[in-house]
């Protein structure tokens, strides 16, 4: 059975709220991001250099525009299953020790903002386009790179460093 009295007592602990400030600021980084580029991007394509551009493209699939699709039903379905896995990940970060706390925290932060996009716009504002000459990996945003910093964190942990980080 579960006890939500103890839930809730581990969710207010005082390190759990600066864990929660964490994912805030990565949220807002986000949003700032997804909002001055909606906003300010009076042009289809603006370079910063030879290798990243700042290029709107607006994702209805999941990370780097995998499933994408024009049906309502899978892209509720992907994003009720991403809502789902955003309340595990926070049950996760209340169960977890100090390290994977804060790795899981920042693909948490990542999380909600990409969430947050799906359900305001219907579509995740992605604009971060690195590519060499005509070769352009995948557009991406400011939450995925969140995202995948934590993940590879926590790949690389655990497998180099296992029990030996707290």
């Amino acid at each position: 059975m579960i006890n939500f009295k103890d839930i809730k007592n581990r969710i207010l602990k005082k390190e759990n709220v600066y864990y929660l400030m964490f994912i805030s600021l990565i949220f807002f980084l986000d949003r700032y991001s997804k909002t001055k580029i909606i906003n300010d991007l009076s042009e289809d394509i603006f370079y910063i250099n030879d290798y990243v551009n700042f290029n709107l493209v607006w994702n209805t699939g999941i990370g780097f525009g995998f499933l994408s699709t024009s049906s309502n039903s899978i892209y509720n379905s992907i994003t009720g299953l991403i809502g789902i896995i955003i309340i595990f990940l926070a049950y996760i970060i209340i169960k977890s020790r100090t390290t994977d706390k804060i790795l899981f925290s920042l693909i948490l932060g990542g999380a909600i903002g990409n969430v947050y996009d799906r359900i305001t716009y219907f579509a995740v504002p992605d604009f971060i386009d690195i590519h060499y000459k005509n070769f352009h990996w995948f557009t991406f945003n400011v939450a995925d790179i969140f995202i995948t910093i934590g993940i590879l964190m926590i790949l690389t942990k655990d497998l180099f460093f296992k029990n030996e980080i707290n």
